[in-house]
């Protein structure tokens, strides 16, 4: 998700398509946000590890 986001950011930044800009911003956020949850142990959806 973290790498998804970073790609819509690139693309969205280039194109000049804010949209995009937008959804990878949250994309990346949500993604760092379930990473660091991971990595302090914190089961998410029932499972250790979200992908």
């Amino acid at each position: 998700m973290i790498i998804l986001g970073v790609i819509l950011l690139i693309i969205g930044f280039v194109a000049g398509i804010s949209i995009l800009w937008t959804i990878g911003i949250i994309l990346a956020l949500i993604g760092l946000v379930l990473w660091v949850a991971g990595l302090m142990g914190r089961e998410i959806g029932g499972r250790r590890h979200y992908y």
